[in-house]
């Protein structure tokens, strides 16, 4: 037992936490001389691959110097802190991954609260030394800060520093020399020796309960076609074998009873079958149809189910719909809503973060989530699974108080951006009801740090990457419920409608776009209710993008001049779903992404704006 380590491995977004733990499982020994890897070998999802973030927290083991160390992977996004929060019931340690330049970010910042929580021994990992503008030691300076703000203990607060280069495959202890950042002369600036000797020697090996029975926490759910639901989590007492007959202890206090008919534990990525397994280790277990995380895995009945850690409340709410529009079926399998409803159980079972409802309506999904982004990834997926569906504006969870009061989510949110643009942010941050906290300047970049309702956030990435150039980077945390801020003024522009069913010409497209920003290009098929542009102004504008120049048996004076038209603004579906408004639907299929008006009927549209007033 003291030979086990259970790590997880936290960090913001982008701080090179995937490609460390590709060193970490390459230099161990895990992989063969020859055998060919990927990059970034723990990015598993197509989706984490193209947006370069871990979206699901996973499983990895190494083997170093006869110790046994399992490694968990946590996602890097605030929208995914359901999966963070669950994981640290399976570890004892965590490697904090620090960008040398950045220093500590608001996902830090959730994570390492958590981490803290649970009483997790931190090793501090400040990675990319070896950039240009890397500042190592004013880094450490600001994660000494954050642990105080965060009320560490003392010994909490006497972590350990690794310096690293996860890219360039090396860490070492102590930095010598400002003019040579990577520890010059150091013997072990080669490899990540000085970083496995740190987990082994500060990270504990598994706490294990005095009880001699098996108890079991579920942290996570797997899948396989031959065995069924995979429960995932770290024994806290006894022990298993396969064969035994145990019992599940639901979440409601029902129990219920099966045979373990397999283990897992895992070799690298691999999962490998074994026939038993002690206290303190991670292991994968099949036998129970229905099993969720959260639940416990015990011997007899009569037990105590074990403490689940809580779980941050969900604050935005979106509906997800069976598309209805003219083109339902085309391109998708999956299209009723019996599909869709099946596919939003299976997502929640595995993503306690995620709450899934029917409604009144028939047809229509309510979904409870951390973020738009969380959302938009879970469309995401489903699309590319082949299903059709629509998706409403994401609406901020509003609580009341008992006196009646209502109650609106608030987040923290960091930004920074170049200086020239601090004007404009620091006013749609205002213009959004938020409030600054503080602001901190470094060369040619600021730093804010903000208090703004969820309502506020809808949208403020767009604004935020229009106003910089791309320049600007954001993120936010879940703060507190508090009292109702106010109205906020919503999209500034109306859009264009199309007020026919047909195939877009060039023609109709040229006339159009004078009146505001494209959506669409020529030669494709559009509908009546589709929108096909953003109005330079602030109604919105029917228009119709299929007419045909007519040809008459007099030569026109303007023969002849080509027509040019600006190359249509393309969104992704995040970027969609934060643009619409509320009468509006993002309409997602395999293949495409349109926006659309949720009554297409212009006449009823109109009606119905006029009762709503």
């Amino acid at each position: 037992m003291d030979k086990i380590r259970n790590i997880a491995i936290i960090a913001h977004v982008d701080h090179g936490k995937t490609t460390l733990v590709d060193q970490l499982l390459r230099q161990s020994g895990t992989f063969r001389s020859n055998q060919k890897i990927e990059e970034r070998v723990m990015d598993s999802m197509d989706l984490e691959r193209e947006k370069g973030i871990t979206i699901r927290a996973k499983n990895a083991a190494f083997h170093w110097n006869g110790y046994r160390i399992n490694i968990v992977d946590t996602p890097g996004h605030a929208d995914f802190g359901g999966e963070v929060e669950r994981i640290m019931k399976m570890v004892d340690g965590v490697l904090l991954v620090v960008d040398a330049h950045d220093g500590p970010q608001a996902q830090t910042r959730f994570v390492l609260r958590k981490a803290l929580e649970n009483k997790a021994k931190p090793i501090v990992v400040i990675n990319k030394i070896d950039r240009e503008n890397a500042r190592p030691h004013r880094v450490v300076d600001m994660v000494f800060d954050l642990f105080v703000e965060l009320k560490a203990t003392d010994e909490q607060l006497d972590f350990p520093i690794i310096y690293a280069s996860a890219k360039n495959g090396f860490a070492v202890r102590e930095l010598f020399t400002t003019a040579n950042p990577s520890g010059g002369g150091h013997k072990n600036n080669e490899d990540m020796t000085p970083l496995f000797e740190a987990i082994v020697e500060h990270v504990p090996p598994p706490k294990i309960s005095s009880e001699p029975f098996f108890q079991m926490l579920v942290s996570n759910l797997d899948y396989s076609d031959y065995l069924g639901r995979i429960a995932l989590g770290r024994i806290v007492s006894g022990r298993v074998a396969v064969g035994d007959s145990i019992v599940c202890i639901q979440r409601d206090g029902r129990r219920e009873r099966a045979t373990v008919t397999a283990l897992f534990t895992y070799e690298g990525l691999e999962q490998v079958e074994i026939k038993h397994a002690s206290a303190g280790e991670i292991v994968g277990l099949t036998g129970f149809d229905e099993v969720y995380i959260g639940e416990t895995l015990t011997d007899v009945e009569e037990r105590t189910p074990l403490q689940f850690v809580d779980i941050d409340p969900p604050t935005i709410r979106m509906h997800i719909l069976v598309n209805d529009s003219p083109f339902a079926g085309r391109e998708g399998k999956y299209v009723t809503a019996r599909h869709i409803r099946e596919r939003l159980t299976r997502e929640t079972r595995g993503n306690v973060s995620l709450q899934a409802n029917d409604t009144e309506t028939a047809g229509v999904f309510e979904i409870n989530a951390r973020g738009e982004m969380q959302i938009a990834i879970l469309v995401e997926q489903m699309r590319r699974e082949g299903y059709e569906v629509m998706v409403s504006r994401p609406e901020a969870i509003f609580h009341r108080t008992e006196d009646g009061n209502l109650l609106e989510p608030l987040e923290s949110l960091y930004v920074d951006l170049p200086n020239e643009n601090l004007g404009d942010i620091l006013q749609s941050i205002a213009n959004r009801k938020g409030e600054i906290l503080g602001m901190d300047h470094h060369a040619s970049r600021v730093s804010i740090e903000a208090i703004i309702p969820t309502r506020g956030l809808i949208g403020f990435e767009t604004d935020l990457v229009n106003l910089t150039r791309g320049e600007g980077l954001m993120s936010h945390l879940f703060r507190e419920y508090a009292p109702f801020k106010g109205e906020i003024a919503g999209r500034g522009r109306g859009v264009m409608v199309s007020m026919e069913y047909g195939v877009s010409t060039a023609y109709a497209l040229n006339n159009i776009q004078a009146r505001g920003r494209l959506f669409i290009g020529p030669q494709e098929d559009v509908y009546a209710g589709m929108i096909v542009g953003e109005n330079a102004r602030p109604e919105d504008l029917p228009v119709n993008p299929c007419k045909a120049k007519h040809l008459t048996n007099m030569r026109s004076q303007g023969e002849g001049k080509g027509i040019q038209l600006e190359a249509p603004l393309r969104m992704t579906l995040e970027r969609a779903i934060e643009y619409i408004d509320i009468d509006e639907y993002v309409e997602a299929t395999p293949k495409s992404l349109r926006l659309r008006k949720r009554i297409l009927d212009a006449t009823a549209r109109k009606r119905a704006t006029v009762m709503a007033a």
